[in-house]
């Protein structure tokens, strides 16, 4: 799957291009399901499928102090859409210049002379160009005057008939409720990270090592115990999460520990990356060592019985 970082570096004779264009934060079945529709067109026109994505998120440029913690990060982002089975996916810087830019010119500039677009694929929620006042009559307005056609994919929704977004996303992911995650995601929630140094409590005094992570990502699960599935070098091994401030010991700052069940290998600065798959118990403060310890046990044994059942 080519990259295209710059629309400068586009090549100029892609053979029928077939694109949709979005944020597609979180690569959720709602975005996946414009990817099938363009790999579909594409396919019956031996034509090429194309994403036009941009970074950072819009909103972080438009609304700095927006609340919105991205679902996925620039790589795991690139990581999925490469996933979909895309030919080309453009991404874009978005910048206060690409912002401004009307949306009438936004089409003819990128769509009509640097792609050459045939069939455009949209969301039925779908805005573009400055101040959102693109919309889908004016794609199909300048799509009669350029030669390319305007397709709108419905909304997705789940089993319980819920309109999948990345804003209904964020709202389970914050409250824990990871295991609706995969109606959403087609996936579980996952987050990834670099194993730092901690305090050394795990192991030595609770008899349950841990790695701590230094988050890549912003949008965290509620603060409880998980059971998850972690990723290290292509293998995936069952464990169980603590996300919190280890109340216990009043310690300051949250942090994120993971316990691999049957490990032990030195992973210290390595990359993991932690799939969650549910939530265990809510955070909790204990009388001492002892208790925790206890607790812990029980937590293992119910993390495992979780992910034998999954």
């Amino acid at each position: 799957m080519p990259l295209i970082r710059k629309i400068e570096d586009l090549a100029p004779t892609y053979p029928y291009p077939v694109l949709t264009l979005g944020n597609f934060d979180g690569v959720h079945l709602g975005h996946q399901a414009l990817f099938r529709r363009v790999k579909e067109r594409a396919q019956e026109k031996r034509g090429t499928s194309m994403v036009m994505t941009f970074w950072p998120h819009p909103m972080r440029v438009l609304k700095k102090d927006a609340d919105l913690p991205l679902i996925t990060v620039y790589d795991q982002k690139m990581e999925l859409l490469q996933a979909q089975g895309i030919d080309v996916v453009i991404c874009l810087d978005f910048t206060p210049e690409l912002a401004a830019v009307p949306p009438r010119d936004f089409v003819k500039t990128y769509l009509v002379d640097r792609i050459g677009v045939k069939e455009v694929i949209i969301g039925y929620d779908f805005r573009f160009g400055a101040k959102g006042a693109g919309n889908r009559a004016l794609l199909l307005e300048m799509g009669a005057e350029h030669g390319f056609t305007v397709d709108t994919v419905g909304p997705q929704s789940d089993a319980g008939e819920q309109i999948i977004s990345s804003t209904r996303i964020r709202e389970v992911i914050r409250a824990g409720a990871v295991d609706e995650a995969p109606a959403l995601l087609g996936r579980y929630y996952r987050i990834s990270g670099r194993v730092i140094e901690g305090r050394r409590r795990g192991g030595k005094l609770l008899g349950f090592p841990t790695a701590n992570l230094k988050l890549a990502d912003e949008l965290v699960p509620r603060t409880g115990v998980y059971a998850v599935l972690v990723t290290f070098e292509g293998q995936v091994y069952p464990g169980v999460a603590n996300i919190g401030y280890n109340p216990t010991f009043g310690d300051v700052g949250l942090s994120v520990e993971v316990h691999c069940f049957d490990f032990d290998t030195d992973i210290y600065g390595r990359e993991i990356k932690v799939d969650f798959v549910r939530r265990v118990r809510s955070e909790k403060k204990f009388s001492g060592p002892d208790e925790l310890k206890a607790q812990i046990s029980n937590d293992c044994q119910l993390a495992r019985q979780i992910l034998a059942s999954e």
